[in-house]
C-alpha cells in the first residue's frame, strides 16, 4: 500500500498559514460580479498558458488568449490543439467539482485520471495511447544535454502503482490531510510513475487541481499555481527529479519533503498574488461603497481601474497601449463615467492630463 514519507517542516507550516490566510481573504472579498468573472477567466487563461508552456508549447500568453477567444492564430497545429485540450481538461475538472456536496460525495477514481489524460492529448497522441497507460519504457531527458535525468518505473508496474495511489487518496485518514499537502503528494506521485507516453505533467497538475477543488480549495477559481512553476521551470523539474532519484531500497522510502516545501511555497506565492489583487479591486474597499450593488463596470472601465491600481496613474499616451482598437474619445467617455462615480480624478490640463484613483 502506498504511504508517502515526508516531514511537516517549519517552511511547510509557514506557507500553509499563508495559503489559508489568503484563501480567507479571497473567498470573502465582496467583488462586483463582472470583476469575479474577469478574475476567473484570467486564471483559466494563465493556467492553460503556463501548464502547456511548461511542456514546451511555443505560444505566447497573448496568442493563447486569442485562441481561447476563438480568434485565428498562425502557429503549429499541435500547439493550438494543446491549448484547446487543456481548456477542456479544466472544464472537466469544474464539471466534477460543481456536482459534489454533502449528499453527493465524489470518489476519486482511476477513470478520472484516464479521462484527464484523454482530454489532454486529444488529437495529439494515437487513440490507443490516449487515456491509456503506457506499454513501454520511457525516460526523461535533459532538454539541453540530452542525458537521461530520470527513468520511470517499468510499464508493467504502472497499473498497480496507479491503483495503489488511488486507494491511498480515498482512505479516511487521507481525506483528513490538509488539501495542499495531499495535492502536492498526488502531483509528485503521478509525475514519478509517469503513467503515460506523453502528457504526464499536465495530467499530474490537473489531478492535483481537481483534488483541491474537491476539498473545498477552489478559492473561487482565481488561481493558477502553474504560473509559479513556469517562472523557473528548471527548479520545478529538478526538484521533482531530485526526489525521484533518491537512492532508496523501496520506492515508499523516498522523502517527499523537499518537493512538498517547493509545492506549498508555490501555492502560497500564487494565492498571495491573487489576494493582493483582490484587495485592490475588492468591491467593499474600492468600488461597492461608491457605485452601490446595482452598478456594474463594463470591460473597458474595469481595464482602466485595474491599470490605475497597478500603475497609479494614466496619461493620454497610455490609451493606445491599453486600448489599441478604440479611439481616444471612447476612452475619455469611460473615464468621464468613472469620474462621475467618484472613482477617478483628473490632474492637470487637457494636453498633460493625468488620471489617478480618487
Amino acid at each position: 500500500m502506498f504511504y508517502p514519507k515526508y516531514t511537516i517542516t517549519q517552511k511547510v507550516l509557514k506557507n500553509i498559514g499563508i495559503v489559508d490566510a489568503a484563501k480567507e481573504v479571497i473567498t470573502n472579498a465582496p467583488l462586483i460580479p463582472a470583476w469575479e468573472a474577469k478574475f476567473r477567466k484570467e486564471a483559466m487563461e494563465r493556467t492553460v498558458h503556463h501548464a502547456t508552456h511548461l511542456e514546451g508549447n511555443r505560444l505566447s500568453e497573448e496568442e493563447v488568449i486569442d485562441i481561447l477567444d476563438g480568434k485565428e492564430v498562425i502557429a503549429r497545429d499541435r500547439d493550438i490543439q494543446e491549448i484547446l485540450n487543456y481548456r477542456n481538461v479544466l472544464k472537466f475538472i469544474d464539471s466534477i467539482a460543481t456536482q459534489i456536496g454533502p449528499s453527493n460525495p465524489y470518489i476519486f477514481t482511476l477513470e478520472t485520471v484516464l479521462e484527464i489524460h484523454r482530454l489532454t492529448v486529444f488529437r495529439i497522441l494515437e487513440i490507443a495511447q490516449s487515456g491509456a497507460f503506457r506499454t513501454r519504457q520511457v525516460v526523461v531527458r535533459n532538454t539541453q544535454t540530452g542525458e537521461i535525468s530520470y527513468t520511470p518505473p517499468p510499464a508493467a508496474e504502472v497499473p498497480y502503482l496507479m491503483e495503489d495511489l488511488i486507494s491511498w487518496i480515498n482512505l479516511p485518514e487521507t481525506r483528513e490531510m490538509h488539501p495542499i499537502i495531499k495535492a502536492g503528494v498526488v502531483h509528485y506521485e503521478i509525475a514519478r510513475i509517469h503513467p503515460f507516453v506523453d502528457g504526464n505533467g499536465r495530467a499530474a497538475r490537473a489531478a492535483a487541481t481537481l483534488l483541491l477543488f474537491l476539498d473545498g480549495y477552489d478559492i473561487r477559481k482565481f488561481f493558477s499555481f502553474e504560473e509559479y512553476f513556469d517562472e523557473n521551470p528548471m527548479t520545478y523539474y529538478v526538484t521533482l527529479q531530485a526526489v525521484s532519484n533518491q537512492m532508496v531500497m523501496d520506492t515508499h522510502d523516498r522523502d517527499l519533503t523537499p518537493w512538498l516545501e517547493y509545492f506549498v511555497e508555490g501555492v502560497a506565492v500564487e494565492l498571495n498574488r491573487v489576494k493582493d489583487r483582490v484587495r485592490r479591486i475588492s468591491a467593499d474597499a474600492r468600488v461597492k461603497d461608491k457605485l452601490g450593488d446595482q452598478v456594474i463596470l463594463n470591460e473597458r472601465q474595469m481595464m482602466i481601474m485595474e491599470y490605475l491600481h497597478r500603475h497609479k496613474l494614466m496619461t493620454n499616451k497610455d490609451f493606445r497601449k491599453i486600448f489599441p482598437d478604440f479611439s481616444d474619445d471612447t476612452v475619455l467617455r469611460e473615464i468621464k463615467f468613472l469620474k462621475q462615480k467618484g472613482l477617478v480624478k483628473k490632474i492637470g490640463g487637457t494636453k498633460k492630463a493625468q488620471y489617478v484613483l480618487k
